[in-house]
């Protein structure tokens, strides 16, 4: 129970969802995990605990691309889970790389890693007998999956490479902080894959609450100028204020998501608000009543419209913020200013402060997998046996070898162009091109997104080379559902999988992340999407004012209306 007084008026009435019923009955997340690990009977997960393992970093999934032959050859389809690795700021050593590395190859059915847009890895492919020996392969090395899916604070998110890599060091303190402070405090997850001993029925969740969050919530910490993180696609963001270099404190954003469902027009992208600012002493007590507030007042009725950014619009911002300070017993301040101008990663060499220098990879939809004539997994393993600094993954699904010295540089780039790591050939156009998973594990997908993504990009490469624009580039994003997790909402050009080969396409937003796109053409294949991006590109690359980017030009010229606030015009 919250110990803060909830106005009953402000909860949304009703029968709560199932997924209330299943939190309430779990035991604190237990369920009834460990006696489906022991069932010889079916390789996944029954009743409950195929959501229950989600809190647990899990998803259960299977291969669809054999799923109608297994089911002719009357088997189950191929039962498998993906695990999601917490990791606050994305930074990994090079032996817990090595680990990984190893696991993947060793224990899962593609042999692949695969960086994700939250800033971690995920495993695919992973069968039942592999589960539990990849716990605790991972608690050996420091690493867990706890709380990175399921209805909690996901993930932490922070900014990978400014070269101000002092104040890099105190964002991804406070990024690990955060993640740490608001962890489920079950003991769940340590008794059922690490066969540590049951504690007794004292636990509590101060935080979450026994039924944790309504719904999933994300979290970043960012440092402006750049928005590489997306701030717009998260629940509560920490943008830092710096003076003279050291970190002051953070402005406060909250209700930013992507996600939606077709056809339900009260579900919709949103773009976060701004609370305030915050000396950084009050950060986590902040983050833990932004948190409460949701917990509390979160639709617990109707899941599509449980998030935060629904609650906010529900309440109004201002009410949302008075129930916050009231919380925490003080105001926010008025935000401090702060400027978005990029978003992306700076690819190859930068130099920090600390004289160390920094290595950016282009990794292609973050599949990290050795393939003809470009061996980049085990090309990051040989980096990783020799490099002495970390590596830190990206929120765009790329990876930077990080903590360079000087002496080193040299080696750490032969063996990165060896392994085809580098690639000067590489176009703007694909460095800042970016697809979810989707086929042929994601059970939510409508269409392709990663296996479509490359042969896509070289088709929208050809139409910058027709028009004269090819050392341009468009934000470019694809999806195979709504969910939003590859982000193709805050693109300036997003499509999203509706059926198999038919897509929605999305036009508008723009290159730092702070517009969400506009609905310009829905359920339609691959050479009508081509026919109105060669149309738009050959206006663009003719009619554009200086250096106007191509979100900025369609809005300009009216292409499409800008969505301007949340859900008031964006279904018009």
């Amino acid at each position: 129970m919250s110990k803060f007084p909830v106005k009953s008026e402000l909860v949304v009435p009703g029968s709560l969802s199932d997924n209330e019923r299943l939190k309430a009955e779990s035991k604190l997340l237990r369920g009834t995990i460990t006696t489906d690990l022991s069932n010889p009977v079916t390789g996944g997960f029954n009743t409950d605990n195929f959501t229950l393992i989600r809190f647990h970093g899990m998803y259960q999934q299977d291969d669809r691309d054999i799923r109608s032959e297994r089911q002719e050859q009357k088997l189950e389809p191929l039962h498998n889970v993906m695990l999601r690795a917490r990791m606050p700021g994305g930074i990994i050593t090079p032996q817990q790389w090595l680990a990984i590395d190893d696991f993947a190859a060793r224990s899962t059915l593609y042999g692949s890693i695969r960086l994700t847009t939250r800033q971690t890895f995920q495993f695919h492919g992973v069968l039942k007998p592999h589960i539990k020996p990849m716990h605790q392969l991972l608690n050996s090395v420091g690493i867990d999956s706890i709380a990175t899916a399921g209805d909690v604070n996901r993930n932490v998110l922070c900014t990978s490479n400014p070269v101000e890599s002092e104040l890099h060091a105190e964002a991804y303190g406070w990024a690990a902080k955060i993640s740490e402070h608001l962890l489920p405090r079950t003991k769940a997850y340590a008794e059922i894959w690490l066969n540590k001993e049951k504690v007794e029925s004292t636990e509590s969740e101060p935080v979450l609450g026994e039924n944790y969050l309504p719904r999933k919530f994300k979290t970043t910490v960012v440092i402006p100028p750049h928005n590489d993180v997306d701030v717009h696609a998260n629940d509560l963001n920490f943008v830092a204020i710096a003076e003279k270099g050291r970190l002051i404190g953070f402005n406060v954003l909250v209700g930013g998501g992507l996600a939606m469902t077709f056809g339900d027009n009260a579900t919709y992208p949103r773009r976060a608000d701004e609370l305030g600012f915050i000396p950084l002493e009050q950060t986590l007590t902040v983050a833990e009543h932004v948190v409460s507030v949701q917990r509390d007042y979160g639709n617990r009725v109707n899941r599509k419209n449980a998030k935060t950014k629904y609650t906010i619009d529900r309440l109004g911002l201002d009410t949302f913020r008075s129930l916050v300070e009231e919380r925490t017993g003080f105001s926010f301040e008025p935000v401090h200013p702060y400027q978005f101008t990029s978003r992306g990663d700076r690819f190859g060499w930068v130099k920090g402060i600390d004289n160390k220098q920094h290595l950016t990879l282009f990794i292609e939809s973050g599949r990290i997998l050795d393939k003809p004539g470009r061996p980049i997994k085990t090309g990051l393993a040989k980096i990783a046996h020799i490099h002495k600094g970390d590596f830190r993954m990206t929120a765009n699904q790329n990876l930077i070898i990080a903590g360079v010295e000087p002496t080193e540089v040299e080696l750490i780039e032969q063996l990165a162009r060896e392994y085809g790591l580098l690639d000067k050939k590489i176009s703007p156009q694909r460095l800042n091109s970016m697809a979810c998973v989707s086929f042929p594990t994601c059970p939510l997908a409508m269409a392709e997104a990663e296996r479509y993504l490359p042969e896509l990009v070289g088709k929208v490469e050809a139409l910058l080379v027709k028009h004269g624009v090819d050392e341009e580039h468009i934000v470019l994003r694809v999806t195979g559902c709504p969910n939003g997790c590859g982000r193709a909402m805050l693109a300036e050009v997003g499509l999203i999988g509706k059926a198999p080969g038919k897509y929605n396409l999305y036009l508008g937003g723009n290159r730092v992340g702070t517009r969400i796109p506009k609905l310009f053409s829905e359920n339609i294949p691959e050479q009508k999407i081509l026919q109105i991006l060669d149309q738009l590109i050959a206006s663009w690359a003719q009619d554009r004012v200086g250096p106007e980017c191509f979100g900025d030009f369609v809005i300009r010229t009216g292409v499409v209306k800008e969505v301007k606030v949340s859900h008031l015009d964006f279904h018009s």
